[in-house]
């Protein structure tokens, strides 16, 4: 008897729907690249090869970041492994389905998926994708994970705007259940639904939001940064307390300055950039000081110096 022939009625037709639409999904995507082997793309991989068990192919410029990316993979699984969330031979199985590459090339031309990774910067993403899209299958799907440019604009550098879109993931991937999609101007309903679907694999929550800068979600979050600092500046408070505020008045996990020191105060200041170009508002300007420390190189627990210094390996090693 097929899916088909069953009564709609019937519960466990509702259960062969799912399943069928979830084989469906994995059958149309069995290869996905990561282009950009920092935070972001290994949690994306990791994620992907894990969780949706398909191929991955990492891929930057230089093998230090791969060599970097391998590692971070290899310890995480590790810690997965004696958490007892899963064993030795499905860390192997997982990691194993990941390939690491400095050629384009070696990651794109069997891949049916593309996830953009690397920083926030429309020139930089611009030439990855045009690049990718002249490697790519027909196809195959590009995605951007930028958390605050145009994916109409991303998609003009290629020659498929209707299979561009942006896929946003929440940093730490693994443990973040959330997805922003975002569909340009030019994006079909066809690669919405694959997106959606690879999303579905990698057992993630999707919003979708129009092509607006920031998005959802750093459109919210990012000046709620940026205030903080500018409170840390102005000395309204140290950075204890305004972290601790937050933290115990709002009942956030991180409070805001911690939480830019995760993110990267690179990426903040970049997306706050966007904000302020795109939009032409004042509220929007990037704080003088999240300008200076980035200027220093001070680009929070990535470097082990931000709002707080941070030691290797330890979470709150600030002093």
């Amino acid at each position: 008897t097929t899916v088909a022939n069953i009564r709609p009625d019937h519960h466990f037709q509702r259960i062969a729907f799912a399943r069928l639409t979830i084989m469906t999904a994995a059958n149309a995507i069995k290869t996905i690249s990561v282009i950009g082997a920092g935070q972001m793309g290994t949690g994306i991989a990791q994620v992907a090869a894990h969780v949706a068990k398909v191929a991955v192919r990492v891929c930057d410029r230089a093998q230090t970041p791969l060599t970097q990316s391998k590692a971070a993979t290899e310890k995480w699984f590790s810690s997965q492994v004696s958490k007892g969330r899963f064993t030795e031979a499905v860390a192997v199985e997982s990691m194993e389905r990941i390939s690491y590459h400095v050629d384009m090339k070696d990651a794109v031309a069997d891949a049916d998926f593309i996830i953009e990774a690397a920083s926030e910067d429309v020139e930089v993403k611009k030439r990855i994708l045009k690049l990718a899209d002249e490697i790519a299958p027909p196809h195959a799907v590009l995605a951007s994970n930028t958390s605050s440019i145009s994916i109409s604009a991303l998609g003009s550098a290629t020659n498929r705007p209707q299979q561009t879109i942006g896929m946003h993931f929440m940093n730490p991937v693994p443990v973040m259940k959330l997805v922003e999609l975002i569909r340009g101007v030019a994006t079909s309903d066809e690669t919405m639904k694959t997106t959606n679907d690879l999303a579905d694999l990698m057992q993630k929550e999707t919003t979708e939001s129009k092509d607006v800068p920031g998005f959802i979600a750093n459109r919210l979050l990012m000046p709620y940064i940026n205030e903080a600092i500018f409170v840390l500046s102005e000395g309204v408070a140290s950075k204890k307390h305004i972290d601790t505020t937050m933290t115990l008045g709002t009942n956030v996990p991180m409070g805001p300055l911690r939480l830019a020191d995760f993110i990267g105060l690179d990426t903040c200041y970049a997306i706050m950039q966007v904000l302020h170009r795109e939009f032409g508002d004042s509220k929007y300007r990037p704080c003088p000081l999240l300008a200076n420390y980035v200027a220093a190189g001070w680009y929070g627990k990535k470097v082990g110096k931000g709002f707080y210094e941070y030691q290797p390996d330890r979470k709150r090693g600030e002093k």
